[in-house]
């Protein structure tokens, strides 16, 4: 099944003025093939540049995929050379907090030192806008929610220093050598393409609804809420999801405003309403349509109670506003991707 509806590429072919070429690093991921998606859709000239480490080579079209790991700093300046680049958008870090805690080296080799390369090959090349895919996890455990950008920075695990060590470099990057960027501060990425062509595919799974659909459609034996005596309603951890698709638009809008000649800056995305671990499978039980099995396990380590965002600064400037923030859209889009790809591996117990 191919993501790219034919008629509505041509559609927005025919409402976009300026076309640029748009390299998208790691646009075989989550995130960043519905990136492609938009982009195309949109009519810019796509490129993606993938390892294929943990992205899947069907998720984008074979004809706009280059085969390149962005630490390889001849493949990068032979890429940019020959493409002719207008900005990147950058999807291709590593995203698992736990596994930063015990291999933290290979979180600081890819998500740091791999990025500085690709953003010195920018430099080389005069290619001056970037596009950060950031994190909540920059401010660590919040002290005020909602959390907003002026929120203290205070990662407490490697993914989230990695991620706030490139925002720092970005800042720097701009003064020295007048790099532009765009940091967008995720929160709960989750839900899928609205037609089921593309979802989440991570090898381990850890997200939450992903998780809870997997036991619904029995490819898991149940899911495990991690702690009970949270001080929230029904004492399980509340966080603030925000749909792919609406992650995608908020791209967009940044790579509207880069283009525009408007300055560095980072911005929240989320949709400031947040719902419990319990709330989440009420609505996952009510999408599908019948019961989830539950286990229940121990609180973990550096989960805090609540995380919320606060994005009015993304709606502000960047005329933003989430479209499919609804939980109910949220799990019913995620539960037709589930339903879509009997082919996946199963996963042990």
């Amino acid at each position: 099944m191919s993501p790219f509806n034919v008629d509505e590429v041509q559609f927005f072919m025919t409402s976009i003025k300026d076309p640029k070429n748009i390299l998208v690093v790691g646009g075989c991921g989550y995130i960043g093939s519905h990136m492609v998606k938009h982009l195309m859709a949109m009519g810019h000239r796509v490129v993606v540049a993938d390892n294929l480490s943990t992205g899947n080579r069907d998720a984008v079209p074979e004809e706009v995929l280059v085969e390149v790991d962005i630490a390889d700093e001849p493949a990068l300046d032979r890429l940019f050379a020959r493409e002719g680049i207008d900005a990147v958008l950058h999807f291709a870090s590593f995203i698992q907090v736990g596994e930063s805690v015990t291999a933290p080296a290979k979180y600081y080799e890819n998500n740091v030192s791999a990025t500085l390369t690709l953003l010195k090959a920018m430099v080389r090349a005069g290619v001056f806008r970037f596009i950060f895919s950031s994190t909540a996890a920059v401010y660590g455990t919040p002290v005020r929610v909602p959390i907003d950008e002026d929120h203290p920075k205070a990662p407490i695990n490697p993914y989230g220093h990695s991620k706030w060590m490139v925002e720092q470099i970005l800042r720097d990057f701009d003064r020295a050598y007048g790099l532009r960027s765009v940091s967008l501060r995720y929160f709960n990425a989750a839900g899928a393409d609205p037609k089921g062509a593309l979802g989440e595919r991570h090898e381990p799974e850890t997200h939450l609804i992903p998780l809870i659909l997997q036991a619904a459609s029995g490819r898991r034996p149940s899911i495990t809420v991690y702690g009970e005596d949270y001080d929230t309603p029904d004492g399980t951890c509340i966080r603030d999801y925000i749909h792919v698709e609406d992650l995608a638009k908020a791209h967009v809008c940044a790579l509207d405003y880069l283009l525009a000649g408007r300055p560095t800056a980072a911005f929240n995305l989320g949709n400031g309403h947040g719902f419990s671990v319990r709330e989440v499978i009420k609505a996952a039980e009510e999408v599908c349509g019948h019961a989830i099995p539950v286990a229940y396990g121990e609180r973990r380590e550096g989960d805090p109670a609540r995380l919320v965002a606060d994005s009015c600064l993304a709606y502000k400037v960047l005329g933003w506003t989430p479209e499919r923030g609804d939980l109910q859209t949220i799990v019913a889009d995620a539960w037709r991707w589930e339903q879509q790809w009997p082919w996946r591996k199963e996963i042990e117990p």
